[in-house]
C-alpha cells in the first residue's frame, strides 16, 4: 500500500510543479530542458519505487500512475470547469500585430518564441503581420496570419 501512496505523492507533486512552472516547459525543449527532464525522472523514479526494486512494486507503481491519470481525465470530462483548473485555457499574446506584454510576462514567452512559431508554421517574419498567436493548453503557440 506503501508504493500506491507514494505514486499518488509523486503524481500529485510533480503536476503541482509543472502547473507552477507554467506551459512555458511544453515548449520546444533547449538542452539544458532535456537535463532537467532526465534528472527529475531519476529522482521521480527513486522516490517512487525507494527500496524496492522488485517487478511487482513497479507494476503496482504504474498501474497506480495510469489509474491516477484516467481519473485526472474523468475529472476533467464530468467536472465542469475543471480541465481549465489542471490544464489552463488558452491564451492571447499577439493581436493584430500587437504582443500584449502583460500576458507575454505572465506565461514566460517572448516575442522570439512567437516568431519562431510563426516562421515554421506560417512562413510569418514580421510580428506585425500576425492577426492572432495563442499559446495553446498544450504549451504550442498557434499563429493566424493576418488577412491581406
Amino acid at each position: 500500500m506503501e508504493m500506491v501512496f507514494r505514486a499518488l505523492a509523486i503524481y500529485l507533486v510533480l503536476l503541482v510543479v509543472f502547473k507552477i512552472a507554467g506551459r512555458r516547459a511544453l515548449l520546444q525543449m533547449t538542452s539544458f530542458d532535456l537535463i532537467l527532464l532526465l534528472i527529475i525522472s531519476e529522482a521521480t523514479q527513486q522516490a517512487l519505487l525507494g527500496n524496492d526494486f522488485s517487478v511487482t512494486g513497479a507494476t503496482l507503481t504504474i498501474i497506480t500512475l495510469v489509474v491516477v491519470d484516467v481519473l485526472f481525465g474523468l475529472i476533467k470530462k464530468y467536472i465542469s470547469g475543471a480541465e481549465s483548473i489542471l490544464d489552463g485555457t488558452p491564451v492571447i499574446l499577439v493581436e493584430n500585430g500587437v504582443p500584449l506584454i502583460d500576458k507575454l510576462k505572465k506565461v514566460d514567452v517572448s516575442c522570439d518564441d512567437i516568431l519562431v512559431a510563426a516562421r515554421q508554421n506560417q512562413g510569418i517574419t514580421e510580428l506585425s503581420k500576425i492577426k492572432y498567436a495563442i499559446l495553446e493548453r498544450n504549451g504550442h503557440i498557434s499563429v493566424i496570419p493576418e488577412e491581406n
